[in-house]
């Protein structure tokens, strides 16, 4: 009886030991065939560059094609909803930005919950906005120009790509820590938005250093200062607005995101291989060449990272009053 007993016992142990053996074995052998990385932007942007740069050091060291598919519209969250909705295997994957924080309070009515939906699975890069002034406007620092306006309300017309971007509330987080008066002015995109700054019709805008820095290079531009908390490596003599403004911090960053209930082995070797790239040199100085820095995390303190800013967004969003058009 007892011998049976211990037969019984082992064999359900083996059996139970089954499902976790199949999960690693599955991880292990992933991905076994091509993967997608959808952006939710148009093609040739930063976010293409960035995910086509990542895609790529994930193919040659998986031995996989991971794809690139744009899926803009919507604000982002035509392409958010096609991975919400995929299959959580870890074939279908979202390159994170900060709209997906933002949204979450800026549309009224989604079809999914970020936070709950998407599960974290690596960051990939970090950088500031620069805060640009067209020529016209007589300040050359942070305190100048707040003094400026200050002294002229309501006549300084500042640029965004729209609605709700991470540009606009840019913006609207200096003017409520600031008390400053302007006007926001959205456009269909930062590209239209920065040809009128350069043509002084709007006067300011808060912009990625990627898409600026040979506008400031060549003179066109008088960049104030940088928004996250540390000097940009691309632009180390401009200093930062919380050296002026303290707690005033704004990023643009960018991290992978997979289906809730993608298996945590997948998870963690995509986390493992990203952090990876991160670490490559050739990746880094490609990074630098993006005005940003490697975002190294782990999948908890990426989803930390979103989670803290769709607070920090929804706070701003809701005090100023912001509605999508």
């Amino acid at each position: 009886m007892n011998l049976l007993r211990r037969r019984f016992l082992h064999l359900a142990a083996g059996a139970a030991a089954l499902p976790a053996v199949s999960r690693l074995a599955r991880a292990q052998a992933y991905p076994t065939r091509p993967v997608r990385i959808i952006i939710t932007t148009a093609a040739g942007g930063p976010a293409d560059m960035l995910a086509r740069l990542m895609g790529q050091w994930l193919s040659e060291r998986l031995g996989q094609p991971f794809v690139v598919e744009p899926r803009p519209g919507g604000g982002t969250n035509i392409g958010t909803e096609a991975v919400v909705r995929a299959p959580p295997d870890g074939y279908t994957l979202l390159l994170v930005n900060p709209a997906n924080a933002i949204n979450a309070t800026l549309y009224e009515k989604l079809n999914f919950n970020f936070i709950r939906d998407i599960a974290p699975i690596a960051g990939i890069m970090r950088g500031p906005f620069v805060m640009l002034l067209n020529p016209s406007i007589p300040a050359n620092s942070v305190p100048e120009f707040i003094a400026y306006a200050r002294a002229h309300p309501g006549t300084i017309n500042f640029a965004s790509g729209g609605i709700g971007f991470a540009a606009h509330l840019a913006g609207e987080l200096f003017k409520a820590m600031t008390g400053v008066k302007m006007v926001h002015v959205p456009y269909r995109g930062q590209a239209p938005a920065m040809t009128d700054l350069l043509g002084g019709q709007v006067q300011v805008m808060f912009d990625p250093v990627v898409s600026s820095i040979a506008h400031i290079r060549a003179g066109k531009l008088r960049p104030l200062a940088v928004t996250t908390s540390m000097r940009s490596e691309a632009l180390p003599d401009i200093p930062t607005v919380d050296e002026f403004l303290p707690g005033y911090e704004v990023s643009v960053w960018f991290g992978a995101g997979a289906p809730k209930n993608t298996p945590t082995e997948i998870v963690d070797k995509l986390n493992r291989d990203i952090n990876a790239g991160l670490a490559d040199p050739k990746i880094k100085a490609r990074l630098t060449d993006l005005g940003g820095t490697p975002l190294v995390v782990s999948p908890v303190d990426f989803g930390k990272l979103i989670a803290k800013e769709t607070d920090k967004w929804g706070q701003v969003i809701r005090a100023a009053n912001i509605k999508t058009e």
